[in-house]
Parts: C-alpha cells; structure tokens; sequence
C-alpha cells in the first residue's frame, strides 16, 4: 500500500483521483485550501475505503505553504510515492479585465507550485528509485487563449522535460490533457460552455481512470478519450495563425 499526495483534492478531478486512489488501497495526503472541506472528504473516504487519509490545507498560491507541501513530500519515514498535481482555477475575463493580481495568482498555483513540489518529489522518488509524478495540463495548452492556457502550455512542457530529467531513475512523469470535464471548474470559474453538445464532454471518472493507467505504464503525455487525442494532434500540427484565430471570440 503506497501514499499519494494530491493537490486540488477537494473537488473535480483532484476529488477524483482521492476516490479512485483510495479504492486501489492507497493512503492519501490530500492538499487544498478549504480545510473544513479537505476534512469532509478524508472522513468520507476513511469510512468507505477503510485508507489512511492526511489532510494537509495549504494555499498554493503562498510560497510558505507550498514549502509546507514539499516538506511533506520529502519525509522519508512516511513517503509519497504518487504526486498529483491538479490544484488549478480558470476564469471568465480576458487578461486586460482581469486585476494583474489574479493572473499572477493563477502562475504561481499552476505554474510556481507545480515546479516546486515536481522537484521535492522528485528527489525524494529519485533516492527511493521508484515513484510517478503526475502533472494535470489540458488541451487549453494548444491554444492562445489567456493566462490558463499559458499556464497548461508550460505544464505540458515542464512535464516532457522533467521526463527526460527522470530518464532511467525509475520515476517517472505524466501530463494530463483533458478537455471539457463535468467539474465544478466552469461554474467556479464563471464559464458558459453550455452551447457545447454532450460528445464534448467527459466524464471525470472516465478522465481519472485513464490518467492513472498512462500513469502505470508510464507514458509522458495522456490525452483522456479518443476525439481529444484526435483534437490535440491537429493543434500540434495546424498553423499557429489558425490557433490564434480559434481561440478568439468568434473562434470560440
């Protein structure tokens, strides 16, 4: 029975991972910044799954907090053998309506932290010379459209490079790239994807259950579902013009 440390773990993906996680008989150290939430679901998954749950509030966006997430990830009498990075926000204004201060934000949760506790797992993985890193990007990575996509584009990027860096340690690191899931992300973010059609979307469960089976096998960058695997291999390949074209307003 091994340890996971997720971030985000109090709802949408993150809250997934906990429960598929626990099912496969994982202990859990679950990171996110509503601590009355955080308790909530530890009880919940203690209960059901009979797993050892940590609960461990921390504001990501703080750098004196996400040096207290690392620290746990470096313990070596209790080690994390799976890192899910999934903590993230979107939002629904463009980046000249939004305060600097948001986006600034938005970089040190999706960016910032993910390269800090990526390192401190790492590490710890590489002396143990077993462990996963698993970093949650999106398709939004192939885009142009905001601070978000940025963000996701540079997760997707660190996680290729932090692969080869991992190369023959026996740790190893996946990026995630679902597109639109059924979370509560876009209604926390105030998003209207409501004129998308069903086919668009996916399930979280689905989207977990992929991920971590890439995770197993090690494969460096999943795209969850068939049609997005489809989508992303185009925006790879269409020209940039275009991109910038689809991820205008009358793109979208």
């Amino acid at each position: 029975m091994g340890t996971a440390l997720i971030t985000g773990a109090s709802s949408g993906l993150g809250l997934e991972f906990a429960w598929q996680l626990a099912a496969a008989r994982h202990n859990l150290v679950l990171v996110a910044r509503d601590e009355e939430r955080l308790n909530s679901v530890a009880e919940r998954i203690r209960a059901v799954a009979g797993v050892g749950v940590e609960v461990l509030p921390a504001d990501l966006a703080r750098r004196d907090q996400v040096d207290r997430v690392a620290d746990r990830l470096g313990q070596s009498a209790r080690p994390v053998g799976l890192l899910v990075n999934d903590a993230g926000f979107g939002g629904s204004a463009g980046f000249f309506e939004l305060p600097l201060a948001e986006s600034e934000r938005a970089l040190d949760v999706m960016v910032r932290a993910v390269m800090v506790l990526s390192h401190a797992a790492g590490e710890a993985m590489m002396e143990r010379g077993r462990g996963a890193i698993c970093n949650i990007s999106s398709v939004a990575a192939y885009m142009a459209s905001g601070t978000y996509a940025a963000a996701k584009a540079w997760v997707l990027a660190f996680t290729e490079s932090l692969s080869v860096a991992l190369s023959g340690t026996g740790v190893t690191a996946t990026a995630v790239l679902p597109g639109l899931t059924r979370t509560e992300f876009h209604e926390r973010a105030q998003l209207d994807y409501g004129h998308y059609p069903d086919v668009a979307w996916l399930d979280p469960a689905t989207v977990v259950t992929q991920a971590l089976a890439d995770v197993r096998r090690g494969i460096v960058v999943s795209t969850p579902s068939a049609r997005y695997g489809v989508l992303g291999q185009i925006a790879r390949h269409v020209p940039r013009w275009l991109i910038r074209a689809l991820s205008g307003p009358s793109g979208r």
